[in-house]
């Protein structure tokens, strides 16, 4: 029964903790943090348990208030749905147990709505991934994308000049989508997405659907952060606090992915949106250039953050790169990815909140190789999850890269190819940087002929932060090794069953 309507329970849980949180935090501001945790989990439960039963039994269509679609609003949870659920459920589990300490010490006295936007965010994009409908995809994505600027906006001091940045290029691309939306719906008399592909297979292809079809895309892709629509993205994680950049980067970005998935190789014939408007190549080469781009811009930087902030922006390119291929191979790289991702990067932005904890700062060139004896544990996970972005087996970000590469490879596409290898190699030197700093001490001024400089007072030993956001680094850096030495089951039992018809 629970499997049945996990659909209108998962958004449910969210959007009912949102509430609460902001009711309960009144009365005392830990209420709200326990009860972010409490809807977070419930959340994961119903989404597990959807996942199970779509996996055993096929699809599940809701009809909320009993109303048929097209007329009603539906709510669907297919392979892809209830993976995505379940991925978006769980990190944001972690990251609210993680946030009790980061959140107090990085924006004191902001607990209470940090919690319910945080709710209200998660709730919203749940809402996106299993809404049927067009207008109702708009609708929650407003809702994940308000409560994304007020994330932003409780940051440091230039959090709110980057939050309104954030709003104004967000705004723009939901006006596309919108836009988008209407050339469809005057084209096909509905906004039912799977009534829509029905009136898309026997219908000729008319300048409105193309248009309409074009405008969704600039529009996700504004929101997904898609080079060269992602000038909002750099500066929103930086200065937005590290639990609210563990929460977005992940997933925000990611069910943006999902939706051009959904759009364009569900909704749309794949062979009209490949051959006839061009519109995956245009994705995918759009991804291969932000890849390079972004990976360059990484290397420039100082501030951990902003260097995470822009390998992001590369990270997305890899999905995009995926949705490019449109073939089964380039699938299951782009929905590997997602997943790797979303466990990489939340894992990485942890540890940036934990040095800024324990440290004082999130700074490259004040790293030392006393992080490694200090933060011993914290350091491992960073290691484990910068070595899977950088692409090494048997980490999970190999395997993604790798299926990227073979669908690539299977199309004769060698820009594609390049481009993985150089952006593995150009991961390595930033990534490899921090950790020659956290582990490798430096050679003295002595070695060079020079006056070696007075050394600097010991770190104390261990100085781990604490278990509530200790554990859940943890966890995610376990996630990325048996990510990685699980995918063979992972792309055969979970994958595989939703690579659509067509493909």
């Amino acid at each position: 029964m629970i499997g049945a309507e996990a659909p209108v329970f998962i958004p449910l849980a969210f959007l009912v903790s949102a509430m609460l949180a902001l009711l309960l935090g009144v009365i005392s501001r830990p209420l709200a943090y326990v009860t972010a945790i409490v809807g977070s989990a419930a959340a994961l439960f119903f989404s597990v348990r959807g996942l199970q039963a779509v996996l055993a039994d096929g699809p599940i269509s809701y009809h909320l208030a009993g109303w048929m679609p097209p007329l009603g609003i539906e709510l669907y949870l297919d392979p892809l749905a209830g993976f995505f659920c379940v991925l978006l459920s769980g990190i944001t589990l972690l990251v609210m147990v993680y946030g009790r300490h980061s959140v107090q010490h990085e924006t004191p006295r902001k607990e209470v709505p940090f919690y319910s936007l945080a709710m209200f965010l998660v709730g919203g994009l749940s809402g996106m991934v299993m809404t049927g409908d067009l207008f109702n995809l708009y609708v929650f994505l407003e809702i994940g994308a308000l409560s994304g600027y007020g994330l932003v906006a409780i940051g440091d001091k230039r959090a709110p000049v980057s939050a309104f940045r954030y709003l104004t290029l967000g705004t723009l691309g939901a006006a596309f989508f919108l836009l988008g939306v209407a050339f469809i719906f005057i084209s096909t008399g509905t906004l039912n997405m799977a009534d829509i592909a029905r009136v898309l297979l026997v219908s000729q292809p008319t300048t409105p659907i193309m248009l309409g079809m074009a405008l969704i895309v600039v529009g996700v892709g504004l929101k997904m952060a898609l080079f060269p629509m992602h000038a909002w993205l750099p500066d929103a994680y930086t200065h937005a606090s590290s639990t609210a950049t563990a929460l977005i980067a992940p997933i925000g970005t990611k069910v943006a992915a999902y939706i051009l998935l959904r759009v364009l190789f569900f909704m749309a014939d794949p062979e009209y949106v490949r051959h006839d408007i061009h519109l995956t190549d245009v994705v995918g080469y759009l991804g291969a250039v932000g890849i390079i781009w972004a990976s360059v811009m990484a290397i420039t930087q100082k501030e951990m953050k902003r260097m995470l902030a822009y390998s992001s922006v590369a990270q997305v390119g890899y999905i995009a790169l995926g949705i490019g291929l449109a073939s089964p191979l380039g699938f299951i790289g782009a929905v590997l990815h997602v997943i790797n991702h979303a466990f990489m990067k939340a894992c990485l932005f942890l540890v940036s909140g934990s040095f800024r904890l324990r440290l004082g700062h999130s700074s490259i060139p004040k790293l030392d190789h006393g992080v490694g004896r200090v933060l011993p544990w914290t350091s491992a996970a960073f290691s484990i999850a910068a070595i899977s972005m950088i692409g090494l087996p048997p980490t999970a970000g190999f395997f993604s890269k790798w299926y990227l590469a073979l669908g690539s490879i299977e199309q004769s596409n060698w820009v594609f190819v390049a481009v993985l290898l150089i952006s593995s190699l150009m991961n390595a030197v930033y990534f490899f940087r921090i950790l020659e700093r956290m582990y490798l001490k430096p050679r003295s001024a002595s070695d060079d002929g020079k006056e070696a400089e007075m050394p600097q007072q010991a770190a104390p030993a261990n100085n781990e932060a604490p278990g509530s956001m200790l554990v859940p680094t943890l966890v995610l850096a376990a996630g990325v090794l048996v990510l990685g030495i699980m995918n063979a089951w992972g792309i055969s039992h979970i994958i595989e069953p939703m690579i659509p018809e067509g493909l």
